[in-house]
């Protein structure tokens, strides 16, 4: 196998393996991890390199990350030794006389890679990308009113979580952010509010709870979730 042809070889598989891992970074966003966080585990997961912090705390946090991250190892495992061997074996095996129609036919697989690489880097189709699936996972959930729930990050024993409210809990209805019992009686506290079309919101002790609001808090998630009626995506009731 001359130079050209390892180099070849070697960036057909580092392109491969960088849209394996954007796609299951994807999947990880959709369960409510953060991008960054979804992207350092999924690499993690991946090459097996055993590589751990304190935010792979995140992915065990719940059943589905769980799941997903047994699919993610058992995939890069199968990925590294039997599709890179392959490739290995067949780039070993060309004819020189096959060589040009082969590297012609390679063409057709790069280009599906180039335009998966758009898709995940370019902002714009990203954004549409995103939202498409959003609303595809809601019809697969089968209930788009839930209040969702992403954990941001660990802080001590508690947490940053941003709550999508689509309703408002019914205990808080038409009460204001000091008669709502959040910081006294569940120990939550609103660090900030983003309303409907992404308008920043005071956080007052006059605010009130809206339909469409976007609450990001600080406290023990559990509780959060609970009083707030959210859950994860695909999280399993």
């Amino acid at each position: 196998m001359n130079v050209y042809l390892a180099f070849t070889l070697f960036a057909l598989i580092i392109l491969v393996y960088w849209v394996i891992s954007e796609l299951f970074a994807m999947l990880f966003r959709f369960t409510g991890l953060p991008d960054e966080k979804a992207r350092f585990q999924v690499i993690s997961l991946l090459t097996g390199c055993g590589f751990t912090t304190r935010e792979s705390e995140l992915i065990i946090s719940t059943r589905s990350r769980r799941r997903l991250a047994r699919v993610t190892m058992l995939f890069g495992y199968v990925f590294n030794i039997t599709i890179v061997t392959a490739f290995i074996n067949v780039f070993m095996s060309l004819k020189l006389a096959e060589l040009a129609a082969d590297l012609l036919g390679s063409l057709i697989p790069i280009l599906v890679i180039v335009l998966i690489i758009v898709f995940i880097r370019v902002p714009a189709v990203r954004a549409w990308g995103d939202r498409f699936f959003e609303k595809l996972a809601g019809r697969i959930v089968g209930d788009d009113s839930v209040n969702t729930i992403m954990l941001l990050d660990y802080i001590g024993q508690d947490t940053i979580a941003q709550v999508t409210m689509n309703t408002v809990p019914e205990h808080l209805k038409g009460k204001t952010l000091s008669h709502s019992g959040l910081k006294t009686e569940y120990n939550i506290l609103v660090m900030f509010v983003e309303g409907t079309g992404g308008k920043a919101i005071p956080v007052t002790g006059e605010m009130e709870f809206w339909a469409g609001d976007r609450l990001t808090v600080f406290g023990d998630y559990k509780t959060i979730s609970k009083v707030f009626e959210a859950r994860e995506r695909f999280t399993e009731d």
